[in-house]
């Protein structure tokens, strides 16, 4: 990479200069005899192709040997295969500003040595020299500058590595398309004006060439101008080009997508802010997943869109219990890692179709679990979901395990506060009252009446017109209550 990027620098450093000359021999060459007169003309340009020979074999020499060694010292991390110093990363990144410094010195000197020439003719060619060269000379270095900033991408984003430079090594969007139109513009301008004076001032006004330099100016202008623009904002709109399309995945949910952080203004804050919003949101995303492992995906959800967690209140929900039958028994026989490998398997064969029919899990309780229908997701049909979900479950605990295990559901609907229980910093979502209690009992008469479901009197009544045909079990006391609790099972549940 550093060779390609060198030969880059080189060949783009000459195609500009060496334009950037062209323009300015060719619109003195049209110019200048307006201001001279023959004889002096001819003076002036052997003086002028001596300079540029003497210019071209010695500083075009050290001025390449600077630069192959400036850019040694900015990228031997790069040859090392380490992390740059904070005195390489300075240099690598403050590289295009040097390249317009050592530029803009170039062309002063030659425009003041090209005018000391002209001042051997008359004064005023010589201040015309002297602006002329200068104008071009500060046009050529803000496209120079634009240059080595591309070219210098590649290395500016290896030394940045995804962070913020701590100061700004560009100018802001804001001063990039101001200094574009200076020189695309207001450069030319002023040279048609400094144009218009020396022909005022000459002795004989030439109409062809007048036309002749002003064409060089517009044409140059033209050249220039649409050079600086494009690349200013090129390097603007690709990397804006660059956000719009990462923001575009963040909004299709891939959080792990980021930008190249390659400018050392703004814009490379810009990309460093991206980055570490996108690195927040893919954090946020593995806590709500991680926290939905540990807490129902609808409890979790419900908690994480209040700030202070869902305040607790009083609904009427539908409780499931679901134990397994002979459980302890099969403990005994089995090793604590086959224990917890077939409880696994129960709950991945209940657990979605609790979820399938809109209920959540409140809590597991060793081989037996609490399901909820109707909070935190207000549901009036919680009674037909719970049953739906009921009958579901045996039959798919038979497909899973065969003869081997069983379950019991007991259903029970009633009033209980659901919210926040805790304290000391933990707290957890749950449901509170004494029909959740009397939820278990329900299951665990199943045991007495040889019954898989059972439900109680009150969510007989909320199911309305059941398809579900509903036998009562009478003469069964619930154990810790008092009153006596009618219970019913469904005809055709499994037995």
């Amino acid at each position: 990479m550093r060779r390609i990027v060198l030969h880059r620098w080189i060949l783009a450093g000459a195609g500009v200069n060496a334009l950037g000359g062209a323009i300015v021999f060719l619109f003195l060459f049209l110019a200048a005899p307006i201001l001279l007169t023959p004889e002096q003309f001819r003076e002036q340009l052997a003086l002028a192709g001596i300079a540029v020979g003497a210019v071209l074999a010695v500083v075009l020499p050290l001025l390449l040997r600077h630069r192959r060694r400036q850019f040694a010292a900015a990228t031997a991390w790069l040859a090392e295969n380490r992390l740059p110093t904070p005195a390489e990363a300075q240099l690598t990144l403050a590289a295009p500003w040097d390249a317009a410094r050592i530029s803009a010195a170039i062309w002063t000197g030659c425009a003041v040595l090209c005018a000391g020439l002209a001042l051997r003719a008359t004064p005023a060619a010589a201040a015309y020299v002297l602006c002329a060269v200068l104008l071009c000379g500060l046009s050529t270095t803000g496209v120079w500058y634009l240059v080595v900033e591309w070219v210098m991408r590649p290395l500016s984003a290896g030394v940045l590595d995804g962070s913020s430079p701590h100061r700004d090594y560009g100018p802001t969007i804001t001063r990039r398309l101001l200094a574009a139109w200076t020189l695309a513009t207001g450069v030319p301008l002023v040279g048609i004006a400094t144009l218009t004076i020396g022909y005022l001032t000459a002795a004989e006004f030439r109409v062809p060439r007048t036309l002749a330099a002003i064409l060089v100016l517009v044409t140059s202008a033209v050249v220039t101008g649409l050079s600086l623009i494009v690349i200013a904002v090129r390097s603007i709109a690709a990397r804006i080009g660059a956000l719009r399309a990462a923001l575009r995945r963040v909004q299709q949910g891939d959080y792990a997508v980021r930008v190249l952080v390659d400018d050392a203004s703004e814009i490379g804050r810009l990309q460093v802010g991206f980055n570490a919003m996108t690195a927040g949101l893919a954090e946020r995303e593995r806590i709500r997943r991680t926290f939905g492992t540990y807490v129902d995906r609808d409890v979790a959800e419900h908690i994480l869109r209040t700030e202070s967690g869902p305040p607790a209140e009083e609904v009427e929900v539908t409780m499931m219990f679901v134990d397994v039958r002979g459980f302890t028994a099969l403990a005994e026989a089995l090793s604590p890692a086959a224990v917890v490998a077939i409880l696994n398997r129960l709950f991945e064969t209940i657990v979605p179709l609790v979820h399938a029919h809109g209920g959540h899990v409140d809590k597991y309780a060793g081989d037996g679990l609490l399901a909820v229908f109707g909070a935190p997701r207000r549901q009036p049909d919680h009674a037909e979901r719970a049953l739906t979900a009921a009958l579901a479950i045996p039959e798919a605990v038979r497909t899973e395990f065969g003869d081997t295990l069983s379950v019991g559901v007991g259903l029970n609907s009633g009033p209980v506060i659901a919210g926040n229980v805790g304290g000391a910093g933990r707290l957890e979502f749950s449901v509170i009252g004494d029909a959740v209690n009397v939820a278990a009992r329900v299951e665990s008469a199943t045991r007495q009446t040889g019954d898989t479901v059972l439900l109680t009197q009150h969510t007989r009544e909320l199911l309305g017109a059941s398809p579900v045909t509903l036998v009562e079990r009478p003469g069964i006391q619930l154990k810790g209550k008092t009153a006596a609790v009618r219970l019913f099972a469904p005809l055709d549940a499994p037995g």
